[in-house]
């Protein structure tokens, strides 16, 4: 056989096709495409499929014939029109990814390699030479075993190594050059899968992914011991419930790890022939595209999903920012994620949504509530002050979700530090602010709506186009009414409006959130992300809280540069492995979660903090 006799072309292995009544569905495992227009379509596909080979599919049976019992029409393959239409097709199927090439005279590759892979040929010779090493303390264990044996039934015989330095429950399988790695891990409630690294890499990220999951399941999560213990009570006293439990334990622990095993051995094998990682983000919206994913398995109830893994240092070096509030949110979902993230998720549970709207997480000083006109910006304002909260003990920090919203956020708590100070100036006339829709709203809210004594003066803040407004409850001691909320924005009308906003949300935190909670109340530094991408409708005005926030975004800047020259301040980005770091505890892993997530951290620089 001649050496440069041409690649063998075949349908992949698994695609499917129907007939039509003037043309052909054909679907494989990522793609499908139908054509029509000719009758002969069938027909010609019966002689493309000679000319693929006998593997590259079968004859159309009577039921895919759009009339039952009717002949094809017969071809000619000597006919010249019968050749382009061949090749026609043939074009269409390459173009849509349903065709692939062997080496003339190869062995052709495994069925699910032809079926996935761009280059199946090459993708099985890389498999042949990956020779891949499985490393555990015992190599005879269940779940050594258990990964060996998925490699070999995936045609990569592997080789058992005993390594004293690995935890009795965790498992390292190496393959490839350069060698590329994945650990695997049994826990008391399920397991995890790392993403494809390095050695090294592979073994950093199981020993912390294992700490971050035992401090997940720690305490009233029911999936660790607790959980154990009530299923053994359920049998408690009836001897054959008992052995029907540990036999439904066993099963599901043998199940997890032949999970567990198979996730490890598809993951390892993916890396090495080039093939992409079941964890796409594409796939599932809760990954994130550049960072990786961890699969995590539970036992009880059995179930595994990939999650994304933020705070260990596969993080890209310059993660880009949130665009929108839709990316900041999808963000969260990844520094909050219940098995693997640095944060607490806030949520709006039992708490009330109206008038405003309201989300609760746990936080360093207790239970937080964040208060805003809806869900969404709520859990952006309750996650951005719990990471500062958290980040706050090594140093005064603004967190946000991107450089100008944590510029927003610092400009803004730094004015207010400073007006606590002389010289504020007379108040504003009520006419200054009262006619804004939004200001009345939440103001007649807050006083008539809720019932509250309040009063709100707002200031000028020196010549500056930035505004201070204070909303104090006068229910206490007669001439020493507390300030029950304070804003400071671009006009009179967005502070008084946010302040009672803050007042608001302030005062349904205390008749309905968990006792002791911290409140928190939304600025105008979250008004761009809001609306970012949006354009509210040209029949709305501010009194539509999306037009409302378009104007605070628009004014946002002029209100940085006019905070910038009151404060002084200058603050600068806090990134990991900064100096900063030495003796700030468990911050580091926020604050590294934190920027691979795209967030920014700025630590106070002059001025007034």
């Amino acid at each position: 056989m001649s050496a440069t006799e041409p690649p063998r072309t075949r349908l992949r292995p698994g695609v499917a096709v129907t007939a039509l009544r003037d043309g052909l569905h054909l679907r494989g495992r990522d793609a499908s495409v139908t054509l029509e227009g000719s009758r002969a379509l069938p027909a010609l596909w019966e002689l493309l499929r000679e000319r693929l080979g006998h593997d590259g599919g079968r004859p159309l049976g009577a039921r895919e014939h759009p009339a039952p019992g009717s002949a094809l029409p017969r071809l000619d393959p000597a006919d010249p029109r019968v050749g382009s239409a061949l090749d026609a097709l043939t074009a269409q199927l390459r173009a849509h990814d349903l065709l692939t090439e062997h080496p003339a005279g190869a062995e052709e590759p495994a069925a699910w390699l032809g079926s996935c892979a761009p280059r199946p040929a090459r993708a099985a010779a890389a498999l042949a030479a990956a020779r891949p090493v499985v490393a555990a303390a015992d190599p005879a264990g269940p779940l050594a075993s258990a990964l060996m044996s998925a490699l070999d039934r995936a045609g990569a015989p592997p080789e058992p190594r005993r390594d004293a330095g690995l935890a009795p429950d965790r498992v390292v399988a190496v393959a490839g050059t350069p060698p590329v790695a994945v650990a695997v891990a049994r826990t008391a409630a399920g397991g995890f899968v790392t993403a494809p690294a390095g050695p090294d890499r592979a073994r950093t990220d199981a020993e912390s992914i294992a700490v971050r999951m035992a401090r997940g399941t720690g305490s009233g999560s029911g999936s660790g011991s607790a959980g154990a213990s009530a299923v053994r009570t359920e049998g408690e006293g009836d001897g054959g419930r008992d052995q029907e439990t540990d036999w439904v334990r066993e099963g599901s622990a043998a199940a997890v790890t032949a999970l567990l095993a198979g996730a490890a051995a598809q993951r390892l094998l993916c890396a090495v022939a080039g093939l992409p990682d079941p964890a796409g983000p594409e796939e599932d919206p809760r990954l994130l595209p550049g960072h990786p994913a961890v699969l995590v398995a539970s036992a009880r109830p059995p179930q595994a999903s990939y999650r994304p893994w933020v705070s260990g240092p596969a993080a890209p070096a310059s993660p880009s920012p949130a665009g929108d509030l839709a990316g900041a949110l999808r963000r969260i979902e990844a520094l909050t994620d219940p098995c693997l993230g640095v944060l607490d998720a806030p949520l709006p549970g039992g708490l009330p949504q109206l008038p405003a709207a309201l989300a609760s997480c746990a936080s360093v000083a207790g239970p937080l509530v964040a208060g805003a006109p809806r869900t969404d910006l709520a859990r952006l304002t309750a996650v951005c002050r719990a990471a500062e909260l958290r980040l706050g003990h090594a140093m005064p920090v603004a967190v946000g979700a991107g450089p100008e919203h944590a510029l927003g956020r610092a400009l803004r708590r730094a004015a207010l530090a400073a007006a606590d100070g002389p010289g504020i100036g007379r108040a504003l006339g009520e006419e200054e602010w009262r006619g804004h829709p939004q200001a009345r709203h939440w103001w007649t809210v807050l006083t008539r709506h809720l019932g509250l004594p309040m009063r709100m003066t707002v200031h000028r803040l020196a010549s500056e186009q930035a505004y201070l407004a204070v909303v104090r409850d006068l229910s206490g001691r007669p001439g020493t009414p507390g300030v029950a909320a304070r804003a400071v924005e671009a006009t009179a009308a967005d502070a008084a409006a946010l302040a009672a906003l803050g007042a608001v949300t302030r005062a349904m935190t205390a008749a309905d959130g968990p006792a002791g909670a911290v409140h928190t109340a939304f600025s105008g530094a979250e008004a761009p992300l809001a609306v970012a991408g949006s354009e509210p409708a040209g029949w709305t005005d501010e009194g539509w809280t999306d037009r409302w926030l378009a104007g605070i975004a628009g004014r946002e800047a002029e209100l940085s540069a006019a905070l910038t020259r009151l404060t002084g301040l200058r603050p600068e980005p806090w990134k990991p492995g900064g100096t900063e770091l030495t003796g700030a505890g468990s911050a580091g892993p926020v604050l590294t979660a934190l920027h691979a997530c795209g967030f920014t951290v700025l630590a106070g620089r002059g001025g007034t903090r």
